[in-house]
């Protein structure tokens, strides 16, 4: 990513909320990592992107600050999450087990170590079970030491892919047993992960899982670093992914002859798999059954985009870059 003195130390927090159907109660979500509850707002943080889902009844809000402020913003945003969802009431169709379900730190800035970002995720996690009682979390990633246990290892472990997970069984790292109108959160760090979903255009649950299992990670000829479900999605199928980035030289990973998009942590070389081929492999293995894609949806951004945007928003001052991003010449 290209260096300037603003993005030295920048820090990404994609935060997962269990709510996307009540988009006003998002947006004072999103507003709280922006201001103190004087109002007053907090220099150098910009909320990048808001995505809601209705089907999923999930939101993502793309926080970006420095590392020396995010532990404030994301726990400011957290606290008032857990004051406004109540996750006894949830319904949506995407696996989920909190009100806050997921605060994930991404280092984009080169002066911004591992062990940084995973000393603020401890502190995020031991500060969201503080400040809310009843609050609970398990850690992964760098976070997770010393055996840095990935997301979805973590979450399988904790039950969130079942249906009703057992909340009585499950041990959380921080904060006291299970509560169900909190549930359960997972706080980490690691390299910067990207959402990218692309629909198939059936209501085949069981095309679409077969899919998901072909370009999973896990799978022999997968895709490094996709981790994969199949979710039915706005009377269609969602091959919904998440896109780690891996270490190693883009230059090992190539599609179409062209090196796979970079970046460096640590002075550590890391590269992700591009969207185009995410969606060109479903577009593949869906055609052999004859189903078409409909699209592919981005939930937020590719790392390079994130530090630029980010630099651009703190760079003008805008705290609200959701609100304002369509007329601001980029």
């Amino acid at each position: 990513m290209a260096s300037s003195s603003l993005g030295r130390k920048l820090v990404a927090c994609l935060l997962n909320v269990s709510e996307a159907r009540r988009k006003d109660l998002v947006e004072t979500v999103a507003k709280a990592a922006l201001y103190n509850t004087e109002g007053i707002r907090r220099e150098g943080t910009t909320v990048l992107n808001i995505f809601n889902d209705h089907d999923y009844n999930r939101s993502v809000i793309t926080i970006v600050s420095s590392i020396d402020s995010i532990r404030e913003s994301v726990l400011s945003a957290c606290e008032r999450a857990c004051g406004l969802i109540d996750m006894r009431a949830h319904m949506g169709v995407h696996p989920c087990m909190g009100a806050v379900d997921l605060i994930p730190i991404y280092p984009l800035g080169e002066e911004v170590g591992v062990e940084d970002c995973a000393k603020e995720a401890r502190a995020v996690a031991q500060g969201l079970t503080e400040r809310v009682q009843g609050t609970s979390a398990f850690l992964f990633g760098w976070a997770d030491c010393p055996l840095q246990r990935g997301l979805a290892q973590r979450r399988k472990e904790m039950g969130w892919f079942k249906k009703t997970p057992d909340m009585q069984t499950i041990r959380p790292d921080m904060g006291l047993q299970l509560q169900r109108r909190f549930g359960l959160t997972g706080v980490g760090a690691s390299p910067y992960v990207m959402n990218c979903n692309v629909t198939i255009d059936t209501q085949d649950i069981s095309m679409g899982r077969s899919i998901a299992a072909a370009i999973r990670e896990s799978t022999p000829g997968g895709l490094p670093g996709v981790q994969v479900l199949a979710l039915p999605h706005e009377g269609a199928v969602e091959i919904a992914c998440n896109v780690e980035s891996v270490k190693g030289s883009p230059h090992g990973h190539m599609t179409a002859g062209e090196p796979w998009p970079s970046f460096s942590i640590d002075g550590q070389p890391y590269c992700h798999a591009p969207a185009s081929l995410i969606t060109a492999r479903v577009a593949e293995l869906a055609g052999k059954q004859g189903v078409g894609v409909k699209g592919t949806a981005l939930v937020g951004f590719t790392p390079r985009e994130c530090r630029g945007l980010a630099e651009l928003a703190l760079s003008q001052g805008v705290a609200e870059f959701w609100k304002e991003r369509r007329r601001i010449r980029m």
